[in-house]
């Protein structure tokens, strides 16, 4: 046991109670405080309905891209491919529209598949190979790095993008709602439930609590986490897709920067409502702090290296502090 926990011992009951609310809404409450503060200082441009719809229209995509990589640290493992991935998907699907002249379905179609495979071949990698998944994921990235500049020769594709491929992105198709938070509820719905409603879930949650116990009990556990690999790749190719249709062009690095808003979502989340748990609805809060958190400093001007300092700040601070909460309400 801890320092800290054995020095939980000395404290009040009142004292523990108030540490263990602490520990498991601490991330929602520095989430509300931000609003509140945001909008006392800026009242006229942060709490509006227009501010509220652009944030979760620009966050919306790191939330598709970390609900799938919350699919695999469910099950355990780590995907340090997603960033790439979804760069490649990018480049992919505005180089099918424009230059193979594809149907835009169709090749929504085939970058998702091939986003499956990606993440079937993470999962082989870890789970048959025995390859460290950090390993094995960031080799992966590494290799659909260079696969996107092959394809491209490091050009952007530009030219040609049709304008019902942008609409994708930047169409309002239902009750006036911008398609990318329309994407995110389907997508985050769909994990919780899938994760939280499902048998299928319940092995997911049981390969991640305890990998050899789920075995033992006669769950597939290569099959899960192969599983959460799929889905993780998956949403990477979603999030490509509809970035590359918000930017109108396929660039070779344009969503390599997911990766840390992706992890730094997840984690955040893992402090939220469960004991250190990484859940989906977790993830969301995760991925709303730091969308905030970035809508906030524009708003106030600040400098674009300040989101950085920010966003690498809440992590730390968050989970840490939610971890030493859940260590010192421990009895």
């Amino acid at each position: 046991m801890s320092d800290v926990a054995i020095s939980a011992r000395r404290l009040s009951p009142g004292a523990k109670a108030a540490l263990g609310i602490f520990a498991r809404y601490g991330t929602i409450i520095g989430l509300l405080a931000m609003v509140v503060t945001f909008s006392i200082l800026s009242p006229a441009a942060f709490p509006t309905l227009g501010n509220f719809t652009n944030v979760l229209n620009q966050a919306s995509l790191a939330m598709i891209i970390a609900g799938g990589l919350t699919l695999a640290v469910v099950v355990g493992e780590l995907d340090l491919s997603i960033g790439f991935a979804a760069s490649l998907h990018g480049i992919l699907i505005t180089g099918l529209v424009v230059h193979d002249k594809l149907p835009i379905p169709l090749a929504v179609v085939i970058v998702i598949a091939l986003g499956a495979v990606i993440g079937l071949v993470n999962g082989f990698i870890v789970t048959k190979v025995k390859v460290n998944s950090v390993i094995a994921t960031l080799g992966v990235g590494t290799i659909l790095t260079g696969l996107a500049f092959a394809y491209s020769a490091g050009v952007p594709i530009v030219a040609g993008v049709p304008e019902a491929f942008l609409q994708l992105s930047l169409g309002r198709w239902l009750f006036g709602i911008p398609n990318n938070i329309i994407a995110m509820i389907v997508v985050l719905g769909g994990l919780w439930l899938l994760v939280e409603r499902t048998p299928l879930g319940q092995e997911i949650q049981a390969v991640g609590g305890n990998a050899v116990a789920a075995r033992l009990a006669g769950v597939n556990v290569d099959r899960i986490k192969i599983l959460g690999f799929v889905i993780s790749g998956m949403c990477a190719a979603l999030t490509g897709i509809l970035l590359a249709s918000r930017l109108g062009s396929g660039t070779a690095s344009a969503a390599d920067s997911y990766l840390l808003t992706a992890f730094a979502a997840v984690f955040l989340g893992s402090a939220t409502l469960r004991d250190g748990e990484f859940h989906v609805l977790g993830t969301l809060v995760g991925a709303l702090i730091i969308a905030f958190g970035f809508n906030g400093l524009n708003i106030f001007g600040a400098p674009t290296f300040s989101q950085y300092v920010l966003q690498g700040a809440i992590l730390i601070i968050a989970v840490g502090m939610a971890s030493l909460g859940r260590s010192l309400a421990e009895r």
